[in-house]
């Protein structure tokens, strides 16, 4: 965290959509990578505290930490909970000496009876006219050999990394701090198939809608380096491979974290410096992470509209088991040619007469750009969400027909209530494509996402990253 442009202050009042923004009270600068404690989830930001949620979604203050310090981070290590905080630095105080602290935690909970924090132990300092400033913690534990990193400083001077001690939270006996990038700030680290990456924030801070952050990162075969751009060129000499910048009305992306859901489902936390429908205040972003040739990519959240679903399968399109109905439009041949004639798409009210009442079975077949094929997405603000996501309603457009989990584990379409069994997550996947899983279904406790068993087939069951019958796409369809 640079401090050496003063803070912005701004006067925009709007409502953010819930389906673009994190909702609640999501106001956080610089926050520590999201950890799950006791079914909540947390986050720390620079200051007293930070943030918590209980579905990853809304989000409001209730992460406690002592010893007040900016840039915190956090990593779970067995069964418990590392904290890192910066007591001074990034000319804070008008200096540039800065303290590097670590403190365990059993759990993040402050309702829990096993909350308290150990006193905190130095693991890095710098003087001020040193060549790095000691701030901005990243914790890093390495899923391949278990060593744990730390790396930490800002635009003053280089980012430098060094190994502590996962069992003690302090540094590794004779450890030596290295030189690992320069010209950025927020360091993190995190690995993915076989390459260590080193991400840094690059840019301006702390100047609210004029900040120019963005988040960049250089890769390597070791966790010490060196970390290379996509263009071959060191973090030590300025390199960094864009990952996330602004994006539309939210500026200055900074500060990464990285949190594994599950095998193809991940998140990336950050802030904006400023989000400007909430104030141009600075704000707590989570958006899928996407790896296209092993680099990180920010994905992008999941927007309400009308949707043809595809599964990866064989590219059929999900929709009612109804009768299908011919349009009634000539082929043209012969004759004077009469021009173009632009055909009318079929309408709802064409055919939906024909259609069964009551509940109507899913299958999947070719995409023909027909209402029983068109499903309208929305957000449901009411039912809550997940990390980094509301959940959402799958009705076919025009209706209140509704995709359904059902205690068999199959899926149907039947009127909508707002029961659990249809309400939605919607995650993209790290290679771009989607799962798409209820939030209950009827009966079990298992986690069951919509699949393809054959390519006319729908149903639930368990995801597979491996295998395409458990991803879709959505198309847009021009309304």
């Amino acid at each position: 965290m640079k401090t050496r442009i003063s803070a912005l202050s701004i006067a925009l009042v709007l409502t953010a959509s819930a389906a673009t923004a994190q909702v609640g009270s999501p106001y956080i600068h610089d926050p520590s990578t999201i950890m799950e404690s006791n079914g909540k989830y947390f986050t720390f930001g620079t200051g007293v505290d930070g943030l918590m949620s209980e579905d990853g979604w809304n989000w409001h203050s209730g992460a406690v930490r002592p010893h007040s310090g900016a840039a915190p981070d956090a990593v779970k290590i067995g069964d418990r909970y590392l904290v890192g905080y910066s007591a001074t630095g990034g000319g804070l105080g008008g200096g540039h000496a800065g303290r590097i602290l670590t403190m365990w935690n059993k759990t993040l909970d402050p309702e829990s009876p096993d909350f308290a924090y150990s006193d905190p132990v130095e693991v890095a300092s710098s003087r001020a006219d040193e060549d790095c400033d000691a701030i901005d913690i990243g914790l890093f534990l390495d899923p391949v050999t278990g060593r744990l990193w730390c790396t930490y400083g800002t635009y003053f001077g280089f980012i430098r990394q060094v190994e502590l001690d996962p069992k003690t939270g302090g540094r590794v006996a004779g450890a030596v701090d290295k030189n690992v990038a320069i010209d950025c700030e927020a360091s993190a680290m995190t690995y993915h198939n076989g390459w260590y990456y080193l991400l840094g924030t690059h840019g301006t801070c702390c100047d609210g809608v004029n900040s120019t952050y963005n988040i960049v990162c250089g890769r390597s075969r070791s966790a010490t380096g060196p970390f290379l751009d996509n263009m071959g060129r060191d973090m030590l000499k300025g390199g960094g491979k864009m990952v996330a910048y602004a994006e539309g009305r939210r500026i200055g992306a900074g500060h990464f974290g990285h949190t594994i859901i599950a095998d193809g489902v991940e998140k990336m936390s950050f802030h904006w410096e400023a989000d400007m429908d909430l104030s141009g205040r600075s704000t707590l972003a989570i958006r899928p992470l996407l790896w296209v040739n092993d680099w990180p990519v920010a994905g992008e959240l999941f927007e309400e509209g009308t949707y043809a679903l595809i599964s990866e399968r064989r590219g059929y399109a999900l929709e009612l088991e109804v009768d299908f109905v011919r349009l009634n439009a000539g082929r043209g041949r012969g004759g004077p040619d009469p021009g173009p004639i632009a055909l009318e798409d079929q309408k709802l009210e064409d055919v939906q007469g024909g259609w069964p009442e009551g509940d109507v079975n899913i299958r999947i077949s070719d995409f023909m750009n027909r209402p029983h094929q068109l499903w309208d997405i929305e957000a449901v603000p009411e039912a809550g969400g997940y990390l980094g996501g509301p959940y959402f309603k799958i009705v076919i457009r025009g209706t209140e027909r509704a995709l359904t989990a059902t205690a068999d584990k199959e899926v149907k379409a039947a009127a909508f209530t707002g029961a659990p069994e249809q309400l939605w997550r919607i995650d993209q996947l790290t290679d771009g494509t989607y799962r798409i899983m209820p939030k209950e279904v009827p009966g079990t406790d298992e986690e069951l996402v919509l699949i393809s068993i054959a390519d006319s087939t729908p149903t639930l069951g368990k995801f597979d990253f491996g295998s395409d019958n458990s991803k879709w796409q959505f198309k847009t369809i021009r309304k």
